[in-house]
């Protein structure tokens, strides 16, 4: 840690929810906005990490939900009754955050719990979840070739000449051709928090967000949040002309 317990505080940044799915909203102007509702928590923190060399702190937690602890593979049964946790199948590292001085001793203990009023007061968050698989698809799927022409007898689908016969005489690194579509880890970065439910662990995002319904996903408070814009209506909002006026008033 940065510091003693006595003088910081560590707190758990992330979260681990599932997908419900989603629908709209309509903001102050009437305006459809797409939005997406999540499951996040109830989580329990199942580990604890640290490394002293370069002031790692991570968390491991787990989703907190019912599942049989006959689904548990044997080595995940042991870690969790080691210290009496209850059966979680979905465990992921979150980063750990450093806050001013605690009321307590302020450090994160195996068996603390994570909810979802972590985000209240948050603006954006960051999600990870793993994309839908899609199998073998070729390049007019998977890259959004045009094709070739659709008349008779040729085959518009296929990708075409794809390498030189007499230089390079070789395919480059990197060319986008057919292959395995989806099912891939994809972060989404900088959702904007539209609502927080605490009585039932849902957190509203707007936008889309990456996976299935009932999908696993990592929710993370904003790595590198959006700068906010001035010159728009808000209590950042100046007026030039009247403040002129002032700055000729005092001179």
């Amino acid at each position: 840690m940065l510091g003693t317990e006595k003088e910081m505080a560590t707190k758990v940044a992330g979260i681990l929810g599932k997908k419900v799915g989603m629908t709209q909203l309509f903001d102050s102007k009437g305006d459809v906005r797409p939005v997406t509702v999540l499951q996040a928590g109830p989580c329990v923190v199942t580990q604890h990490k640290s490394a002293a060399r370069d002031g790692y702190e991570a968390a491991q937690i787990g989703l907190v939900e019912f599942v049989k602890e006959s689904r548990l593979t044997k080595p995940a049964r042991g870690h969790l009754a080691k210290n009496n946790l209850p059966p979680v199948k979905f465990m992921r590292e979150v980063p750990l955050e450093i806050e001013g001085a605690p009321d307590g001793d302020g450090s994160v203990k195996v068996g603390d719990r994570v909810l979802v009023e972590m985000f209240e007061g948050e603006r954006f968050v960051d999600i990870v979840g793993i994309s839908k698989g899609r199998g073998f698809q070729g390049v007019v799927k998977r890259h959004h070739f045009a094709g070739g022409p659709k008349s008779h007898g040729s085959m518009f689908q296929i990708t075409g000449s794809i390498g030189s016969s007499a230089f390079p005489s070789r395919v480059f690194k990197g060319m986008r051709m057919s292959g395995h579509m989806g099912n891939a880890r994809v972060t989404q970065r900088n959702l904007r928090v539209l609502g927080v439910d605490k009585d039932e662990n849902l957190l509203v995002v707007e936008g889309s967000v990456p996976g299935p319904e009932n999908g696993y996903i990592i929710i993370t408070k904003a790595k590198k949040p959006p700068r906010e814009r001035r010159g728009f209506a808000g209590s950042a909002t100046v007026d030039p002309l009247k403040a002129a006026k002032r700055a000729a008033k005092k001179a």
